[in-house]
Order: structure tokens, then C-alpha cells, then sequence
């Protein structure tokens, strides 16, 4: 199979202005001028002591003293802001390299993402795409990402994938129906470390654990994809 051809960087830009449309967790800036802002950091965060403060931080918003749920949530939540711009882009025949993502968050505000230096591949079709995507995506962001946070607080693997597979599996409700899109995710679901995490029914994606948001006070609310028939403790 030869390899992917490389996209300019106007090509990508263009994608990622097209994905940034459907809403902002599918933007991704690539304004030069962003980088006279100190407050952004390399995506994946490496250093633990950061993202601890942040975690602790996060669960003071939600109001709960588990660590492991307000990290468990927040690696859902940067989940999510890679893969909705990342296939949104996909389906405009454009890959972006992430090797130069950076990120700024802070409680109260929306996770923000900024590519320093847009480059990235033309994908022809669901399975070269998927091969881009994981690779950006996977192995670029979340496997780092994962170390980093479970340095942090004990997850479980199991967690910690199926809420990767919720965020991929949840954009498909955001914009337009695409057969593209579509076929992209459930490309991506189908290869480990998603692999098992869930399955599509009659009411759109199950996964196979929980995320934890039953925990957060006052508790009792469960996600419309939770794998749990109600939540652990409760009756009825």
C-alpha cells in the first residue's frame, strides 16, 4: 500500500476551519499569533504535577472529592476535543498531524486547542482515514495521555478506553449525518485499544463500563450510553 500523500498547509487549515463549523468542541485554531500566548501547553500533558492540579481543580467544579471521577470525566472530555475536529476533517479528505497540538483549560473554561504548525495527509477513503486518524489520534495523543493521567489516579484501563470509545461514538450525534463519518468510526471502534469497548443497538452506541458520572453530586445521573441499567447502589 503506498503511503499517504501529505496535504499543505492550507489544505488543512481549510479542513479545520470546515470542522470548526459544526461547533467549538470541533475547533482547532492554527492562528499563528496564538503563539504569544504563554498559557498554552503541549498536547499530550506529560507532567503529572500539572494535570493533578488540574484534576483536583475540575473535580472542585463538579463538586465531588474523587479524584478518579473528575479525571475520569476530563480524559473523556480531551477525548472528545480530539476526535470530533480530527474526523470532522477525515471527512474532508484531510488528516491533521498533531505532533504540534498544544491545549489551554482552565475551570469554567472550554478546552481550547491550537495547532502550531498545520500539516497533515489526504485520506482516500474510511480505511486510510482510519489508519491516520488512529495513528494521530491513539497513539499520538490518548496512549500518552492515558500514562500521564493514571500517574494521577487509579483508573482502569477498561475505563479509561471505553470513555475514548463514548467520545468518538458521541460525535456522530453532533452535524449533519455522514456515511463517511459514519464508516470512520466504526472503523475506529473496531481496533484495539476500542475494540470491545461498546457496540451500536437499536439506541445508537452502549458501552460496556461506566464512566463514573453517577458520582458526581448529587448523584444518580446516568450517560445515554452507560453500559450500567441504573446506577450502582440504587434501587428501583
Amino acid at each position: 500500500m503506498p503511503p499517504p500523500l501529505p496535504a499543505g498547509t492550507e489544505e488543512v487549515a481549510r479542513a479545520l476551519r470546515a470542522a470548526g463549523r459544526l461547533g467549538p468542541y470541533f475547533a482547532i485554531t492554527t492562528d499563528p499569533a496564538e503563539e504569544a500566548d504563554p498559557t498554552w501547553r503541549p498536547l499530550p500533558e506529560r507532567d503529572p504535577v500539572r494535570l493533578a492540579d488540574l484534576t483536583d481543580r475540575y473535580a472542585e467544579r463538579l463538586g465531588t472529592g474523587e479524584r478518579r471521577v473528575a479525571a475520569s470525566i476530563l480524559f473523556q472530555g480531551l477525548a472528545s476535543r480530539l476526535w470530533s475536529p480530527v474526523v470532522a476533517a477525515a471527512v474532508h479528505g484531510i488528516v491533521p498531524d498533531l505532533s504540534g497540538l498544544h491545549w489551554r483549560w482552565a475551570p469554567g473554561a472550554p478546552i481550547a486547542l491550537w495547532l502550531a504548525d498545520p500539516r497533515g495527509w489526504r485520506a482516500d477513503g474510511p480505511a486510510e482515514a482510519a489508519d491516520l486518524v488512529h495513528d494521530a489520534v491513539v497513539t499520538g495523543q490518548l496512549e500518552p495521555l492515558r500514562a500521564t493521567m493514571r500517574a494521577v489516579s487509579r483508573l482502569a484501563d477498561g475505563l479509561l478506553w471505553g470513555n475514548a470509545a463514548s467520545a468518538l461514538a458521541g460525535g456522530l450525534n453532533v452535524g449533519p449525518r455522514d456515511p463517511f463519518r459514519g464508516a470512520l468510526v466504526r472503523e475506529l471502534l473496531a481496533r484495539p485499544p476500542l475494540a470491545g469497548a461498546g457496540a451500536f443497538g437499536p439506541r445508537g452506541f452502549v458501552r460496556r463500563n461506566c464512566c463514573l458520572y453517577y458520582r458526581v453530586p448529587p448523584g444518580g445521573e446516568m450517560c445515554g450510553d452507560c453500559g450500567l441499567r441504573r446506577a450502582p447502589g440504587r434501587s428501583g
